[in-house]
């Protein structure tokens, strides 16, 4: 009734309510239950990893490329510390400049689900800050593209030769023509072995059934921006539909990005893919200013032109 019925305190003419406050007793937080096995796996997944039972409780790994370790161990290892505290487990990193799997070990089973899935979430997080090193993306370099691309580039050209910061070098090159499914950050050799391995198992799972045998015939015409102040339009894409009208093309891409962003090596750019390919793109700028002189790009400039000519495509 103390709910209905509040006590009333008047202060300064204003009349609050003051309501009863229940202290709530804890168990001691060094209690062994503190992780019950009848919870394992309610709040973090586990499906798709292995626990190891040892005699000292359980283990398991997790591979990750050795440039993210420094970010798992933290200022003077301030992270890793913490990580270990809090779910109570011996987390082993490999030493600096070392290959290897960090392995996580307590003797609560929850404990060393939550360190590894903690873990995962850290390096999720530091692969998102760093530049893309692949993309995966489907080729439209065939040469009757490519030589229809050179006509479209000359036209263009020789209808807007006045309009400042139009000049060849923004056009795309006509070899690396593509559709991109998405960016990939692959840290080491072994990254890039299981993307390789991912794609043909793709191709096995889906892909060949969903193309049946036979090509799939693209239409490649008119042009879009991405962006809502066409002032602002760094890009131009072409785009790109089904001759048929199907929709095979657009099916095989979004699975092949949710395959890959569930293994972690794509970064989500888009909950769909959006079929495109680039034709122009002012980051292809030699002449930063559209003065007609070749400036001398500086680091950041050099290592994103360099992102754009190097491409790796699976």
């Amino acid at each position: 009734m103390e709910v209905l019925r509040p006590t009333l305190i008047n202060i300064g003419g204003r009349i609050y309510r003051k309501n009863t406050i229940r202290e709530v007793s804890y168990q001691n937080e060094e209690e062994d239950d503190f992780y019950r096995e009848s919870e394992q796996c309610i709040d973090e997944p586990c499906d798709d990893f292995t626990i190891r039972e040892t005699e000292k409780g359980f283990q398991c790994s997790i591979d990750l490329p050795s440039q993210l370790f420094k970010y798992i161990i933290g200022k003077k290892g301030e992270t890793k510390r913490n990580l270990e505290s809090e779910t109570r487990t011996s987390i082993s990193i490999p030493r600096p400049g070392l290959e290897g799997e960090i392995v996580i070990a307590g003797q609560n089973r929850n404990g060393v689900i939550s360190a590894r899935t903690r873990i995962e979430l850290l390096s999720e997080s530091f692969r998102k800050r760093q530049p893309f090193t692949h993309f995966l993306s489907f080729a439209l370099n065939q040469p009757e593209i490519q030589e229809r691309f050179l006509q479209f580039k000359e036209e263009v050209l020789l209808k807007c030769c006045k309009d400042r910061g139009v000049e060849s070098t923004i056009f795309q090159n006509p070899a690396k023509l593509h559709l991109t499914i998405g960016t990939l950050v692959l840290l080491s050799e072994n990254e890039v072995t299981q993307a390789s391995q991912l794609l043909q198992s793709c191709k096995e799972e889906f892909l060949d059934k969903i193309v049946a045998g036979k090509p799939l015939q693209v239409k490649v015409s008119g042009i879009e921006y991405m962006n809502d102040d066409p002032a602002m339009v760094d890009v131009l894409y072409a785009k790109v539909q089904m001759k048929d009208g199907s929709g095979r093309l657009q099916l095989i891409a979004d699975r092949l990005m949710q395959r890959f962003l569930g293994s972690g090596l794509m970064l989500r750019d888009w909950d769909k893919v959006k079929l495109h390919a680039t034709v122009m793109n002012t980051l292809f700028r030699r002449d930063p200013l559209g003065t007609g002189v070749e400036a001398t790009p500086s680091s950041s400039e050099t290592k994103q032109q360099l992102l754009c000519d190097q491409q790796c495509v699976i």
